[in-house]
């Protein structure tokens, strides 16, 4: 098994008005096809350091790698198009196009991409919306489905571009129990059968025991 995503000392300091270290010397690694959540405290540095693994953030000391590439320092262009390429997100609010049809908001990220003509990325929408088991409303206009459905969407709509890992911030947080352990067993199930890898920001207790391991955060530091 290989490292994925890895991070090598990691910092960083808010500078609004005096100086606030929000994360300090963060090493971690996340395995391929592991399923780790992050937890902590509100205000612990969960979230901002979801954001500079993703590569949105390029404020800080110290290095990140992904799939062994060392991100820290590239261009904007390059961070973009590897986010595009081997990230997928799923947030707490499921952000899709209201407008937009279910298999249309699926479709974004990969024509984004522009690798496939559209038919190949129709063709690979229907099949991640068959994966989770929502094919049957891909012509709905997404603001027509219900809140867990649009969330299994948005979900689709990360797994598109076949990434190496998905990162999600409080991906359960808008969901009663019942369609936060749809949300947990897909993510399970792809861990497993598709050897992806997850790395979780919960408030969830129920959720976070339930993954391989748990990266406990206070204060910007792993406890």
């Amino acid at each position: 098994m290989g490292k994925v995503i890895e991070t090598k000392h990691i910092s960083k300091v808010f500078r609004n008005p005096e100086e606030v270290k929000v994360l300090n010397d963060i090493s971690i690694a996340v395995e391929e096809g592991e399923f780790v959540s992050i937890q902590g405290k509100s205000g612990c540095g969960k979230s901002t350091l979801l954001y500079i693994l993703s590569t949105m953030d390029t404020d800080y000391t110290g290095e990140l790698y992904l799939d062994n590439q060392l991100l820290t320092g590239q261009s904007p262009d390059h961070l973009a198009k590897v986010r595009n390429e081997k990230i997928g997100f799923v947030f707490q609010f499921h952000y899709l196009l209201a407008e937009f049809t279910v298999l249309e908001n699926v479709m974004l990220p990969a024509r984004k991409l522009g690798l496939k003509s559209d038919k190949e990325i129709e063709h690979d929408a229907m099949e991640k919306l068959k994966l989770l088991g929502i094919e049957s409303h891909a012509r709905k206009i997404s603001s027509r489905i219900s809140g867990g459905q649009k969330q299994r969407v948005a979900i689709a709509r990360a797994l598109i571009n076949n990434p190496s890992i998905i990162m999600a911030d409080e991906p359960t947080g808008n969901l009663d129990s019942v369609n936060a352990d749809i949300v947990f067993s897909i993510f399970r199930e792809l861990s497993i059968h598709q050897n992806l890898s997850f790395l979780i920001v919960t408030h969830d207790d129920d959720f976070a025991k339930r993954t391989d391991r748990i990266i406990q955060m206070g204060d910007g530091k792993i406890i």
